[in-house]
């Protein structure tokens, strides 16, 4: 029944600990809670970003670029680009003018590897141009030597060119090199020993061939010394493999081995 205004009133105190806190204490409390949850998410969020980013040991560049792990150790290590950009001159189609360091020497290494797998190296006058250009001066002659007794006469003939190195009418000679990897296996200011893993193509495309294009892996090791304005070669050997199993693969017909070679052109490479 409700109170009249001439009736008296009581008011009851409860104990501290009883009294029931303000709304507005609740209402406070709750933002804030989902404030520092937010905090605690975007917290996670960016260590494990930063986790993620980690560079793995073994293969961190140096402040020059260079790998910081010449060995190559570790799972998946190896030499690390240097970032530096591809030489601007050629002669007689080979890049040169590498700079005077190791990634420098590994470039030349590699573009003097596909010059010297070439279908040109089994025609006598563009073999003698690639040697001239890829070639230290006082190494020319006994190089060139070795060359023409590697690539000609009976080298020519078991892939059935002719005594020029020119395929059969009809035919596509197909000799190429490509390139996987580098490494170092030794350096000074004035000599580089490089080797590169590669990956080759060689044979007789067309139709009519008897030597279909197959491919093959092999390691060359190549000497270069610094003539004061470029790396160039001295000497250089090749070992087979090492050679990965062969994928399950369906091989590609002759017309289209000849259409790939003709209208995909190779790389200059640059460490």
């Amino acid at each position: 029944m409700p109170l009249s205004d001439d009736q008296p009133r009581t008011r009851t105190r409860l104990p501290v600990g009883e009294q029931s806190s303000p709304p507005s204490n609740h209402r406070q409390t709750r933002p804030l809670r989902a404030l520092l949850a937010v905090l605690a998410v975007v917290t996670l969020l960016v260590v494990a970003i930063a986790v993620a980013n980690r560079v793995t040991p073994g293969t961190s560049t140096g402040s020059d670029g260079s790998s910081a792990d010449r060995a190559g150790s570790g799972a998946g290590a190896g030499p690390a680009p240097s970032g530096d950009q591809p030489v601007g001159t050629t002669v007689n189609g080979i890049p040169t003018g590498y700079p005077h360091t190791e990634p420098g020497a590994q470039s030349a290494a590699t573009n003097y590897a596909v010059a010297i797998g070439s279908a040109d190296m089994f025609r006598t006058d563009s073999r003698h141009g690639i040697v001239a250009t890829i070639t230290d001066p006082g190494a020319l002659a006994g190089l060139q030597s070795r060359l023409d007794q590697g690539f000609g006469g009976d080298t020519a003939t078991r892939y059935g060119l002719d005594a020029q190195g020119h395929a059969p009418k009809g035919l596509t000679f197909v000799s190429r090199t490509v390139p996987v990897g580098t490494k170092s296996t030794g350096y000074s200011e004035d000599d580089a020993k490089v080797e590169v893993w590669c990956t080759g193509l060689t044979g007789l495309a067309g139709e009519r061939s008897v030597q279909p294009v197959t491919t093959n892996w092999f390691t060359l090791a190549l000497s270069l010394h610094w003539t004061g304005s470029d790396w160039k070669l001295t000497d250089y050997t090749s070992r087979q493999g090492p050679a990965p199993v062969p994928a399950d693969q369906q091989a590609a017909t002759a017309d289209e081995i000849t259409g790939a070679v003709q209208q995909f052109g190779g790389f200059r490479f640059a460490r």
